[in-house]
């Protein structure tokens, strides 16, 4: 029995190559329908429109290209990424911009130098710009003008290398003192106990002739 002749071919090379080309157009078209689920699956929340897709990918070749025309642009993956970098970016916005207020928790903003809602003092101004300041601030960071009303700066505290050193400068001092009250107690216990002129008995006068 002859094989099966192709639009008249009787050569069996050419047959085997238009079998060849038929399985693989077959793979192909089966390859595009996975890829039309697997892809609306990335793209599209609703299972509805995932079924939908698939099914057009049905028709050959068309419903593909269909779907690659209107599916969405970007990947669910991407689209949440990017609505968590867009909340961040807000909460970090807000708490740059605005605060609560400490007496009633009404919204403030930074700038704010009394509260709108319990009208209650948050910032003092600036004496030379005008410009809120900050309770921490101890100068105008706009106009480096002094801000009234800051205590006066802590001393520092000695360094443990200069307490040292002055430890060792005032040694030499005390041995010294020690040496010269040893050398002024023997001269004054060798010294005779006298009585000055003025001490003792006042002397009686002689009586007249």
């Amino acid at each position: 029995m002859p094989p099966l002749a192709y639009f008249g071919i009787e050569s069996s090379g050419l047959n085997l190559a238009v079998d060849l080309l038929i399985l693989f157009v077959a793979v192909f078209y089966l390859s595009l329908i996975y890829w039309t689920y697997a892809d609306a699956r990335r793209r599209i929340v609703d299972p509805m429109l995932i079924g939908c897709a698939t099914a057009a990918s049905l028709f050959p070749f068309v419903g593909t290209i269909v779907y690659m025309i209107l599916r969405p642009p970007e990947y669910l993956e991407d689209v949440r990424e990017r609505e968590l970098e867009m909340q961040a970016a807000e909460a970090r916005l807000h708490q740059l911009d605005q605060a609560l207020c400490p007496h009633c928790d009404y919204r403030v903003e930074r700038d704010f130098v009394r509260c709108p809602s319990c009208l209650r003092k948050l910032k003092e101004r600036c004496v030379s710009c005008s410009r809120p300041l900050d309770q921490a601030w101890t100068i105008c960071p706009y106009c480096e003008a002094d801000v009234p009303g800051i205590a006066a700066p802590r001393t520092r505290r000695r360094r443990p290398a200069v307490e040292s050193e002055l430890a060792d400068l005032d040694r030499p001092l005390a041995g010294q003192e020690d040496t010269d009250a040893d050398e002024v107690a023997p001269v004054a216990a060798s010294e005779p106990a006298t009585r000055p002129r003025g001490s003792g008995r006042a002397r009686r006068p002689r009586p007249s002739s």
